[in-house]
């Protein structure tokens, strides 16, 4: 009989939990008898986060986890998120004038393999409504706060595509619960020490309340201080700041003016001179923090720029550093990074969430239940690295294409700070819209319509005048346009309001 093999995760919070809860239900331990998984909390160490935001994903990882939707719903304050707003990235507030465009997580309507988009962008520039607006009934859905589902609509299902904003603590408590309910056993400790075998892997770790503990594959979920990835087995950390410059968050929580307030249906990210403000709607407050570059702005200018956008100074805030970059090896010897650990970018489309679930994925998948733990290392790192990757050149697009004139955002449009594979890509639009095959869709997190809606929302101008005659069927796409739009606003007419539809979710109980 193969000896059994265990688990330990160390750190707890919302990557901690995840992983520990996922590798439980994936590798079904309350039912055999061959892997143990343990995960060893610090009592010491806090969660960061005041109201996140997720991507779709989450969806389909809190139902594998057997997370009842309504049930988060009530307990983390949760909301209904159907996309990023953009407030003043493209150009600072003139004259009155404000841009705004919507990053919806619907796709564009596409029927019988005609794609609309090239028929949008030989439209009059002057004249046709925002890409968003002219592709997706979600982006009329959203602006009028409306929900992306009705009362009785299945668990994570609705006829639009959603995630959500929620309080990070207490889906951490909720992630606990079910990972204790699929067998995984919790264990509260101070890592005081972390002891190498001779071959450079970890033999044991050692806590302040426990004593010595053994594991074969450590999961290193312990945050930016990385205890064990970090700082026993010495992994690299490779700083991005060159082409990613936001390292703050000022970061509060602020009760809403009335009960009855709207709720958005969106994150909002307002631009500053120097970064972004988010804007999150949770049930009972909103989360606010002010995300900025360091070498562009001081604490001080920041707390300015935060207490302009809320109105008031009545609210604590928290200074929040981080380094943007990753470790090029998140799988060392027997040891895996999940989380901060592992590394973390900036706020911006919720991607710190989305790596959580990407790492745990793969160890579920790759865990080796006999031979070398850590036959899976090579490959787990390429595509942890090269998701890094495409999501820094993502993230990057947001900047590059702004014309407003501070410091921090020229230094974002200037060439030497944009990833070569990025400016081949943009190269590339200037000719033809963004598509599939420009991905390769395991090493992705968005995909080819996901940049359609950052590009054209800030004007990025693809010339097709050239090839018109390629794209012969006006008058079906003109069709189609039109039904989109009353689609919309029947669809703001039937889903009820944000609001109503959280406080019918809360009543149901």
């Amino acid at each position: 009989m193969a000896r059994k093999r265990s688990i330990m995760v160390v750190g707890g919070g919302t990557a901690g939990w995840l992983t520990a809860a996922y590798l439980a239900r994936f590798l079904d331990i309350a039912d055999r008898a061959q892997i143990e998984i343990t995960l060893l909390e610090s009592p010491e160490v806090g969660i960061i986060g005041v109201g996140e935001g997720a991507f779709p994903t989450i969806r389909s990882t809190l139902k594998f986890l057997g997370v009842d939707e309504t049930r988060f719903i009530r307990e983390t304050s949760a909301t209904f998120k159907q996309g990023i707003r953009f407030n003043d990235w493209l150009h600072a507030p003139e004259d009155g004038k404000r841009h705004r465009y919507l990053h919806p997580f619907e796709p564009p309507f596409y029927t019988e393999g005609t794609s609309l988009v090239p028929y949008w962008l030989l439209q009059d520039e002057a004249t046709r409504p925002s890409f968003a607006e002219a592709v997706t009934i979600q982006n009329r859905v959203a602006e009028s706060r409306r929900a992306p589902k009705r009362p009785g609509e299945g668990a994570f299902a609705g006829p639009l595509n959603y995630a959500y904003h929620f309080d990070a603590a207490r889906l951490a408590q909720i992630l606990e619960e079910r990972a204790l309910e699929l067998g995984v056993t919790h264990l509260t400790g101070l890592v005081t020490d972390v002891v190498l075998a001779e071959d450079g892997s970890i033999d044991h770790v050692v806590t302040r309340e426990q004593g010595e503990l053994r594991a074969d594959l450590y999961i290193d979920c312990s945050g930016f201080r990385a205890e064990l990835i970090g700082k026993a087995l010495g992994a690299p950390f490779k700083s991005v700041k060159h082409q990613l410059f936001t390292d703050r968050a000022l970061a509060c929580k602020i009760p809403y003016d009335r009960p009855d307030a709207p709720i958005e249906s969106y994150t909002i990210a307002a631009a500053h001179a120097a970064g972004w403000t988010w804007d999150i709607g949770l049930e009972g407050a909103r989360g606010i923090g002010c995300v900025y570059s360091s070498a562009h702005m001081s604490d001080d200018e920041a707390a300015d720029v935060l207490r302009t956008y809320i109105g008031h100074d009545d609210y604590s805030a928290r200074i929040i550093p981080f380094e943007p970059g990753y470790r090029e090896r998140q799988w060392v010897k027997n040891c895996v990074a999940v989380g901060l650990s592992g590394g973390f970018l900036e706020p911006l489309e919720s991607t710190g969430l989305v790596l959580i679930e990407a790492a745990a994925g793969m160890i579920a998948e790759f865990f080796p239940h006999n031979g070398p733990v850590d036959a899976p290392a090579k490959r787990f790192n390429e595509l942890i690295v090269a998701r890094y990757e495409n999501i820094i050149n993502f993230l990057k697009l947001h900047y590059c294409l702004s014309r407003r004139t501070e410091p921090f955002w020229r230094d974002n449009a200037d060439p030497a700070s944009i990833p070569e594979r990025l400016q081949e890509l943009l190269d590339a639009w200037r000719h033809r819209p963004p598509n599939r095959f420009d991905f390769i869709l395991d090493l992705e997190t968005f995909a080819f319509f996901n940049y359609q809606y950052i590009l054209y929302g800030m004007e990025f101008r693809t010339d097709l005048s050239s090839g018109r005659g390629d794209f012969p069927n006006v008058r079906e796409a003109e069709k189609l346009f039109a039904r989109i739009q009353a689609f919309g606003q029947r669809a703001t007419e039937d889903l009820p309001a944000h609001r109503d539809m959280i406080r019918a979710i809360h009543a149901a109980a």
